[in-house]
C-alpha cells in the first residue's frame, strides 16, 4: 500500500479542458496553457511519492479531494460543485501514468473520490493505493 497527500491547492482545471484545433484542414487536440500549468505543478508533487517500481497489478485507489472553504462553505462539508470527480480524477491518473505509478491507469479497478471543504491548513489531495487482491470482496455482486 502507498499512501500520502500532496499539500496543494487541489487543482479545478480538468483533464476534459482538452481544446481542439484544425490544422491543413485536419483536427488535432491540445492542451490550453492553464491544463499544461496544472499537469507540470501536479506532475512535480507526484513524482516526490511515486514508487520506486510501477505497480503491476490491478490497483484501488482512493482520493479525497480538500478544498480550502470560503465563504459561505463550511470545513468539512461536501464539496458539490465543479468540477466533477470523473474530471478530476483523469487528470490525477493521466499524471500519475506520466510519472511512472503504474504501467497504465486501465490497472485501476476500483476508484473511491470524495471532495469535501476544508481548514486551509489542511487543503490537498490525499491519495491512497492498494493492490486489488487486499479487497474484501464479499459484497461484490455476482
Amino acid at each position: 500500500m502507498l499512501s500520502f497527500t500532496l499539500n496543494i491547492n487541489p487543482p479545478t482545471t480538468t483533464a476534459q479542458e482538452h481544446k481542439v484545433g484544425i490544422r491543413n484542414g485536419k483536427p488535432y487536440f491540445y492542451d490550453p496553457p492553464e491544463l499544461k500549468d496544472t499537469k507540470q505543478k501536479l506532475m512535480a508533487y507526484l513524482e516526490q511519492h511515486k514508487p520506486k517500481d510501477p505497480f503491476t497489478v490491478p490497483l484501488c485507489l482512493c482520493t479525497i479531494w480538500m478544498y480550502p472553504a470560503s465563504g459561505k462553505h463550511k470545513p468539512g462539508t461536501w464539496r458539490d460543485t465543479k468540477p466533477d470527480t470523473d474530471n478530476l480524477q483523469k487528470l490525477l491518473k493521466d499524471c500519475m501514468t506520466m510519472v511512472g505509478f503504474w504501467k497504465d491507469d486501465a490497472q485501476v479497478v476500483q476508484e473511491i473520490i470524495e471532495k469535501r471543504w476544508v481548514r486551509s491548513e489542511e487543503r490537498g489531495i490525499f491519495v491512497e493505493i492498494y493492490p486489488a487482491e487486499e479487497l474484501n470482496d464479499d459484497n461484490l455482486f455476482t
